[in-house]
């Protein structure tokens, strides 16, 4: 989908590799980190059509375990933040949507 390398901590998706840089997943509790320390969004097709709400992380911080520890846990709270406020699909929503997508196929002609 983005070109990079999606990294997880457990089913969540929290930062990506894309060109050598490591972008973390953000929201209004950490983005200012990212704006302060002068990095942007990841921006997948390297123009301002489309931005994703992962930013790049300064160089200082991935040169240090600890700080880089603490902005990736920051990460993983928002993956989960975001996780948490989809609704979850019921049971009766996901039956529909695979019913719907079952290829349809005839029964086999005699020859």
């Amino acid at each position: 989908m983005f070109g990079g390398v999606g990294i997880y901590s457990g089913d969540l998706f929290f930062a990506l590799l894309a060109e050598d840089r490591l972008y973390l997943k953000v929201d209004d509790s950490n983005r200012a980190d990212f704006v302060a320390a002068g990095t942007g969004p990841f921006r997948p097709f390297g123009d301002d059509r489309m931005t994703m709400q992962y930013y790049e992380v300064p160089l200082e911080i991935i040169e240090s375990p600890t700080q880089l520890a603490r902005w990736a846990a920051k990460a993983v709270a928002v993956a989960l933040a975001a996780k948490q406020s989809k609704p979850a699909k019921s049971r009766s929503t996901k039956a529909s949507l695979a019913s719907t997508t079952k290829k349809k196929t005839r029964p086999p002609t005699k020859r």
